[in-house]
């Protein structure tokens, strides 16, 4: 007789995981040699996408990309929610 799967105990959400006044952001940093400008473009694309299933509006939304001179870029996208 096989025993029934233990069940996860039960973890109290809090209302909002996000502080309100607090900036969301994600970015990631590539090597030269990793990114072209059309995958960098999709990486800010997808980025905003995620900001925006947070909540963000489209005024909220910040996008910072960064080329180096030896050809890294850094890409920055934030939900700045201090903005309307």
């Amino acid at each position: 007789m096989e025993a029934a799967p233990a069940s996860p105990p039960h973890v109290e959400q809090p209302a909002e995981i996000l502080v309100p006044e607090e900036p969301v952001e994600i970015s990631t940093r590539m090597r030269p040699g990793e990114w072209t400008e059309e995958s960098l473009l999709e990486h800010v694309e997808d980025y905003k996408q995620q900001i925006r299933e947070m909540g963000a509006k489209e005024s909220q939304i910040v996008v910072n990309v960064e080329r180096t001179e030896a050809g890294a870029a850094r890409v920055v996208v934030s939900w700045d929610r201090t903005l309307p």
